[in-house]
Formats: C-alpha cells, structure tokens, sequence
C-alpha cells in the first residue's frame, strides 16, 4: 500500500466578476481558495480545496503548510479512516471547528481523489454509485441586486440548463423580502422549484413569520433561518413556520448533523463537503438524514459536491455556484436539462489551472 510522501498547499484569493452579498456575510468581492495536493509514493497526486468568503484563509494555510504535513506524510494513503480520526483528534484541542476543520476538509478530499484515482474510478462509483445525475439549482448570491437585475440573472440562470433557482431573502423589511419572492414566483411560474436563503438573518420568532409570509408562493424550502447554534429555535420553525428548512452549511461535525436533525430542526440536511470535515462525514451525514428518511442537498463546492450526492439514494438537489473557481477549472460542472452529470474521469476529476492560480497567489 502506497505511502503518502508529500503534502503541499496552496492560498489564492479569486476575484469575482460581480460582487456578491448576502444578509449577514455583507458584501463578497472575491473568494479565498485553500489547495492541498497530496503524492503517493507511486507518484500518485489527489487534490482537495476548501474556500471561505474572503477571511481566515491565512489561517487555513498556515494550519496546512505547519500542522497537518507531520500527521500525514508517512502514512499510508489507503487509510482514510485513520487519518481522519488522526488529524481529528490530533488538532482537537486547540481547533474544533473553524479554520482547522476547513484544512482537514480539503485534505480528506484529497485522499479520496487520490484513491479514486488510483483506482481509475470516478469518485461516485467509487462511494456507491447510485445515479449520476443530480437535480441542481442556482444558488444566487443576490440580496442586494435590484429587482430587475434579480430577473435577468434568473433567465441567465434558465438559459444555462437549471431548472431550479434559489434566491437570498433577509432584507431590512419582511415586506421587501415578500415583494420580491412574489416577483420570482410570478417571473417562474407555477410548480418551478424555487428556494429562498436567509443565511442565518433572524431570531426563531422573526423566522416563524417570514416563513408563514412566504407561503403563498409555494418555496421548496426556507434555508438557514436562524442561527446554526439554535437547534430548539430551528426545531420551532419547523413545527411552525409551515415551511420545509434547509440548513448545515455552518454545521462543521457529523454530531452537529445528529443533534439538528434528531430535535427535528431540519427537513433538507446541507452538509458541505469543503468545511464539515470532508468526504469522510459528508458520506456519514447523507446516510444519517437517509436513517432519519430524510432527503439531502448541498452547500458549495458543486464539482466534487456532486459526485457525493451521485452516491447517495437519498441526494435532492445540489447547489452550484462555483465563486469564480470555473475560471481555473478545465472542465466545469455539465448542466444538463436541470440536471448536473457527475463526470466520469477518474478521482473527482477537477483539473485546476495552477499557473493561472499562481496570478492570484495570496500572501
């Protein structure tokens, strides 16, 4: 079995061709990306990412470049479980959660692409293979565009192959917010999934209220209402807003997963693959939901995200937006008919241009 012989790490920071805003993050010019491309002692290379929204990058770096290469060079690469566990507890103390646990994300997917790759298997195969087709929706990052721009990038959108939309809703006024989910509704149709994302804007009270506000217009779901740490208040919501909820993009364990979904505080699980610790959880997350007869979507990182879901019999829909990365990727994510298509190339087959990356090196 092949030893894993060398680690390195990446930093770039990645401009954004329209800035991009949300209710509580402001606004987003660019995008921080953290590289980690691991080698086998065949020669082998497996690459994972994690990105934030434009800070603690650094600290991810500094984790990877500093901490991580001790516990993982040496080791044997098949071992993914045990090298989980081995930079899990490793760095527990000091780093549960936060930039630590983005650095272990990017890593764990590197294994699996390095895996996969030496299998030549296609990473959805390789975890189960179940369809490699995967309902997809365009997660827009558009709370302060206006109206009319809210349209145009939507039939953008349509002309891309979605057939799916999520909007951002968490303006100042609830009334605003419902004049422009009215607008989407009306602008899509009857029947089109649409989804809106309040990014962690309310208190549970205030999330009751926009939910029963929204219901007219038939959402798929209401994503991230309240805050990730109000497991009772996002239990409520639930129970009362009349609304299915989203929410785990800010869940970074497979025991935060436990905890929201066993008080009932979720309809759509939304692991992402780049900050809840990596393949490893997001695999043990899906299955939880999948006990719990629960269906599972996605946050971010929508090329390797969607391999996942590919494996997965309970996967709904992904979310793709790329933060600019499609740019320095040589084969993006397939839309097809509203569905994305898992590639298959073997690994997660994300061929990044590192020279083009190297221009936008951070320091």
């Amino acid at each position: 079995m092949p030893r894993i012989v060398a680690l390195e790490s990446g930093y770039y920071r990645v401009p954004l061709a329209v800035t991009l805003s949300d209710s509580m993050h402001g606004d987003m010019p660019d995008f921080e990306l953290n590289t980690v491309r691991l080698r086998d002692a065949d020669g082998a290379e497996g690459v994972g990412y994690t990105y934030t929204c434009g800070r603690n990058g650094a600290a991810v770096e500094a984790i990877l470049r500093r901490d991580v290469p001790e516990q993982v060079v040496g080791q044997e690469a098949d071992r993914i479980e045990h090298l989980w566990q081995r930079l899990w507890w490793g760095q527990h103390y000091g780093g549960r959660g936060g930039p630590t646990v983005l650095a272990q994300s990017a890593v764990d997917m590197a294994l699996w692409d390095l895996k996969a790759k030496r299998l030549g298997q296609p990473l959805w195969t390789l975890l189960g293979g179940h369809d490699p087709r995967v309902p997809a929706y365009a997660g827009g990052i558009d709370l302060q565009l206006p109206l009319d721009r809210l349209l145009r990038q939507t039939d953008d959108n349509l002309k891309k192959g979605f057939r799916a939309i999520k909007m951002k809703v968490g303006r100042p006024r609830l009334s605003e917010d419902v004049e422009r989910v009215r607008a989407m509704r009306e602008h899509l149709g009857d029947g089109f999934p649409l989804m809106a994302d309040a990014n962690m804007r309310w208190s549970a009270d205030e999330a009751i209220r926009a939910a029963r506000a929204f219901q007219p217009f038939d959402l798929t779901w209401l994503e991230e209402p309240v805050i990730p740490d109000d497991v009772a208040g996002q239990a409520r919501v639930v129970r009362e807003g009349g609304l299915p909820i989203a929410a785990g993009e800010n869940l970074r364990t497979l025991w935060d997963f436990k905890q929201l979904i066993a008080a009932g505080g979720v309809t759509y699980p939304e692991p992402d693959v780049t900050n809840c610790g990596g393949v490893t959880p997001f695999m043990k997350i899906a299955h939880l939901a999948e006990a719990f007869n629960l269906p599972v979507t996605s946050h971010g990182a929508h090329d390797v995200t969607v391999h996942l879901l590919a494996a997965c019999p309970n996967r709904s829909y992904l979310e793709a937006h790329g933060f600019g990365l499609d740019a320095y990727i040589a084969e993006p994510l397939a839309i097809e008919d509203g569905a994305a298509v898992a590639p298959d190339r073997p690994g997660h087959g994300i061929a990044f241009d590192w020279t083009g990356l190297d221009r936008i090196r951070a320091s």
